[in-house]
């Protein structure tokens, strides 16, 4: 039977290539699919000088000027933001198949994506901000390690 999970990154108008390497490095950990990027600031200044196993050569790493354009068939759109009525990552129950959309370092998801995203926001219960590459590892790592607590169940 194929694995019926599938995940894979939306960033939304990144700027720093270290954070932008660093989540590809993340993404060949996590079985990540494909990295979905917008905006042009990460384009200005890419240099894949965190991504020290090369990932990007592995996985595709886009840039796309709408994240809703590019949903993959089934995938549920997850935003990742401190907002009013998101839910904390522990009681999450991620879905099958995900695109997690983060928004940039310096800034916040744009309420078209929050809305679009519906009622699959999620925080991070952290005292303070966290860094967008930490960020997306701890993330990937509650998907992995809920490997049970899936839709669907069990890999096995």
């Amino acid at each position: 039977m194929a694995n019926k999970r599938y995940a894979c990154i939306g960033l939304f108008n990144p700027k720093s290539p270290e954070n932008v390497g660093s989540i590809m490095r993340a993404a060949g950990c996590y079985d990540v699919s494909s990295v979905f990027y917008t905006g042009t600031r990460y384009d200005r200044a890419k240099d894949f000088i965190t991504d020290t196993k090369k990932v990007h050569q592995d996985i595709p790493l886009i840039n796309i000027d709408d994240l809703r354009k590019i949903l993959p068939l089934g995938c549920t759109p997850v935003a990742v933001e401190l907002v009013d009525d998101a839910r904390a990552l522990p009681a999450y129950t991620h879905p099958d198949r995900a695109l997690y959309i983060f928004g940039p370092e310096d800034g916040s998801l744009q309420q078209e994506i929050l809305d679009w995203c519906g009622a699959e926001v999620v925080y991070i219960p952290t005292q303070g901000c966290m860094n967008l590459a930490a960020t997306v590892n701890v993330v990937l790592y509650d998907r992995l390690a809920k490997g049970n607590n899936t839709r669907s169940g069990p890999l096995f």
